[in-house]
């Protein structure tokens, strides 16, 4: 279920899901939020209520998704979804409390921020294309357009293929590093690789982000998280980041 949970300054929250917890059988089990992978619509649902009212706290209609395509567009999260209102983006903002602003992950790195001062968050989806984008970029600036200030912004990074383990061809990791120095990585067996979360806490410190939550856990070496790379069919983990206060 929510496997970690980070409360900032009692007012901006962020939370974590690992796989169990859930009503998914295999290859989705148990945890799999997500319902592009071929999982049963109903289970998805049902996981969906599960962590957000037993993990979070929260009315499962309050958590905004999005339909993530390894871009760097963000969407600006002004009041519920509707039924099938789910933007395309790889990043979401809000000032609104009330809102859970989600981003789905099998191996990418999901970014949350919070500014509690200003009273706005966002949420990122980077993978390799969205870090080579500027996803992170994308979202800090959003969440300054709504009166944040990135020297107050904390970020949570969470779950993901570490750069030991994320292989890549070497021409791959020379385009990605060449916009991105910090991702160049090797893996234990020393092969040519990248470290995507390396890779974005260095893009968040460039934009005047110092305050960074990093997970530890590798999600292709972790049995407990969801992993792409790992187990080709499987589910999605989800990240969430939420301002207490009622929905305005």
């Amino acid at each position: 279920m929510i496997s970690r949970r980070i409360d900032l300054d009692e007012s901006a929250h962020f939370a974590f899901t690992d796989r169990w917890g859930g009503v998914s059988t295999s290859p989705f089990q148990e945890l799999n939020l997500s319902p592009d992978v071929g999982d049963r619509p109903s289970a998805v649902a049902e996981n969906r209520r599960l962590a957000a009212s037993a993990g979070l706290g929260v009315d499962p209609a309050d958590v905004v998704w999005m339909n993530q395509v390894h871009g760097s567009a963000v969407a600006t999260v002004t009041g519920r979804q509707s039924d099938g209102a789910v933007p395309t983006a790889d990043a979401l903002a809000t000032d609104r409390p009330g809102l859970a602003l989600a981003v789905l992950t099998a191996d990418c790195v999901p970014v949350l921020l919070a500014d509690p001062v200003a009273g706005v968050v966002a949420a990122a989806h980077a993978g390799r294309p969205g870090l080579a984008a500027g996803v992170v970029p994308a979202a800090v600036a959003a969440m300054v357009g709504l009166g944040a200030r990135p020297d107050r912004i904390t970020a949570a990074v969470g779950p993901s293929v570490c750069g030991r383990c994320y292989e890549v061809p070497t021409a791959l990791r020379d385009e990605i590093t060449a916009l991105e120095p910090d991702a160049w990585s090797r893996t234990s067996w020393g092969t040519p690789a990248l470290d995507l979360p390396a890779g974005v806490a260095a893009q968040l410190a460039r934009l005047g982000v110092r305050r960074h939550e990093m997970s530890h856990i590798c999600t292709m070496e972790s049995s407990d998280h969801f992993s792409y790379r790992r187990e080709q069919r499987t589910g999605r983990l989800a990240s969430y980041v939420w301002l207490d206060g009622p929905l305005s």
